[in-house]
């Protein structure tokens, strides 16, 4: 499974290690290209996961403002209701052709 945006490939892992949770798909730290991603300072919390970090999404094309996503620290509770340990897994926005 891929992360495609702008022709750039953001992510790439194996279907088994990538986690869908509330339609979103969550890729492995290791299959995310990190050059790409820059820490944005877009504060959220989601209430059953805990706090997100944002990401801008560069690409060769244009800078895609927080269309990454991860939780460095994800609740415990939120570990268990997913079945399976997402921590630090990236998510991407929409705009970005997952498949």
């Amino acid at each position: 499974m891929q992360a495609v945006l702008d022709g750039t490939v953001l992510a790439e892992a194996d279907d088994a290690d990538v986690v869908t949770i509330e339609g979103n798909w969550y890729f492995p730290p290791d299959a995310v290209t990190s050059q790409a991603l820059n820490e944005s300072d877009t504060p959220y919390t989601c209430p059953w996961k805990g706090k997100a970090q944002y990401f801008d999404v560069q690409t060769s094309e244009a800078l895609h403002p927080d269309a990454a996503w991860s939780y460095p620290e994800p609740q415990a509770s939120a570990i268990g209701r997913v079945g399976r340990d997402f921590t630090g897994f990236v998510a991407f926005d929409k705009q970005v052709t997952v498949g």
